[in-house]
Order: structure tokens, then sequence, then C-alpha cells
């Protein structure tokens, strides 16, 4: 038996991670007896600090695979995005984990099938607007990239024995049933959720059933796991300091407003932040606890 840890979405630039807290992070992962710690994208905004969070683990014991999320990809080359060359990269390529389980990871990308606007123009304005990735630079349409993502992926299933157990980790979101619709005055936010993933990613996976658990992050929202085609799916990103479960207590046990808007309450922690910088070390691991998958094999 062993034990796999995956995290998505660390942010370790926009979070103020330091190495104290990765050195609790270590500490606990040890504490829970993992074998083999996965990271599912979105560890930092640049492609070294990223870099240093790996060797970090590394340098403390851990075997430690990656791929990519989309915040990595603005410091990237098209060629570094899907073939970044280093031994742990994880994109097309399964690591194994024992006998009977392997781990394949794929970044993955997004085709705008999860959003409610239909015209691809509207899309691309609305990406250049407010979208983060519109600093990344590729080749070719998101829905072309997409589609040829998802072809590469069965392809490489396909090439996987049937008596193989695969857990697949990617950054976007692979199912609908993990994309939120808002009503009333939020509902323009539905509009957003075209730079979520592909449903077609998990169309994939459906047709493959030596792929037991699938593992993902990139919406910052944590769902209980749900079972899909045969295959259970694990949303549990690590997510913003000022989304964190954390951050809630803390701004409501000192009673700081009257309501707890994640993106209005940044300016309301940089007022205390001694303060909140003393709770996020005393709670670091409890917030773990709740943005972090494991899988026994």
């Amino acid at each position: 038996m062993g034990r796999l840890a995956i995290i998505s979405d660390l942010h370790m630039d926009i979070n103020h991670l330091t190495p104290v807290h990765f050195q609790q992070i270590a500490d606990h992962l040890k504490q829970q007896q993992v074998d083999h710690l996965h990271l599912a994208g979105d560890i930092a905004n640049k492609k070294e600090r990223a870099l240093s969070v790996i060797d970090f683990f590394q340098n403390q014991g851990l075997s430690v695979t990656f791929h990519w999320g989309n915040h990595e990809m603005i410091d990237l080359a098209e060629d570094e995005i899907e073939g970044f060359t280093h031994p742990s990269f994880l994109n097309f390529h399964t690591y194994p984990l024992s006998d009977t389980h392997l781990l394949l990871g794929v970044n993955g990308w997004y085709d705008y099938q999860y959003s409610d606007l239909t015209n691809e123009k509207d899309i691309l304005r609305l990406k250049q607007l407010f979208w983060y990735d519109r600093m990344i630079h590729r080749q070719g349409t998101d829905p072309a990239i997409s589609h040829e993502i998802n072809q590469r992926l069965r392809e490489v299933l396909t090439t996987i024995p049937t008596d193989k157990q695969v857990i697949l980790s990617t950054h976007f979101v692979p199912q609908s049933a993990f994309i939120v619709r808002q009503t009333g005055k939020y509902a323009r936010w539905n509009h957003l959720n075209a730079f979520l993933g592909s449903p077609d990613f998990g169309a994939v996976l459906a047709d493959f059933p030596q792929v037991q658990d699938v593992v993902f992050g990139h919406t910052h929202r944590r769902f209980a796991p749900k079972c899909i085609a045969g295959a259970w799916y694990h949303c549990r990103p690590f997510g913003y300091y000022y989304e964190w479960e954390m951050t809630r207590r803390f701004v409501k046990e000192r009673q700081l407003t009257d309501s707890f808007q994640p993106t209005k309450i940044r300016g309301l922690l940089r007022q205390h932040d001694d303060d909140f910088a003393a709770y996020k070390q005393a709670h670091l691991i409890e917030e773990l606890e709740q943005g972090i998958t494991y899988i026994d094999y």
C-alpha cells in the first residue's frame, strides 16, 4: 500500500507562502505517510518559483511530480507548456506508483463549452477584458488547442494496459457537474465559465475503465467526491488566501465585517497583516487538509 497526495492551486506567491509554511506542509505530509506528492498546476505565477517549490519538497525527501496550470503558462514559451524538460514534469506521461497503479498527468485546457455565451467573438472579448489568461500566448484557438489535447489524451490512454489502475491529474475542470451556475445579479459570472475546462476531456475518460480517480482544481471551489461513469472525481483546490475557510473564521472571530466577499476582503486583511500572518501559520495545516486530495493505492 502507498499514499498519493495531490495539491492543486497552491499559488505560493499570491498566498505569500514562506519557507516556514512549506516546512509545515512537508512535515505534515510525512506525518500523513505520503509516499508521493503531485502538484496539479498553479503552483506559482512564475516558472522559477514553481520549480523552487518542487525542489523544496524533493529536498525534504519527498517523491514529487507536477504539471502546469494556467498561472505558470504566462511565463512559458509555447513548447514549454506541453513539453517542459524536467524529470518531474508529468504531462501526457505516467509515473508508476506501484505494480498496479499509474499516475497520469495532463495540463488540460478549455473550449468554452461551459459558458452560457455561444458567440466566440464575445467570449474572446471577455477574455481580453477580464481573464488572467489573456497574457498567455498560444498557437491556435482555445477550442482547437483543447480538441488536440483531448485527442492526445485518448491516444495515451489507449496505450495503457487494461489491468492497470490510472489516477489522472489535470488542472482544468473535466465535468459539468463541477460548474456552478449563478443566478440573479451574479448570473453574468456564468459567461466566465468558458475558461474553466472542457466536458469533452471528461467524455474521453469515460471510455477508459482503467481510469479510477480524476483530480483537478482551477475552479477554486471545493466539492465532495463524485462518481461519474465509474471514476471518482476529486476537486479540492487550495485556492487563494482570501477564499479560505480559515480567512472566513479570522474575519468572523474578529467581527471585521458584516459580510464576507472574497474579492473585497484583501484590503481588510492588509489592515491586520501581523495578526493574520500569525493566524495563517497557526491554522495553515487545517486549511491544507480541506484543499488536498489523498488517494491510497
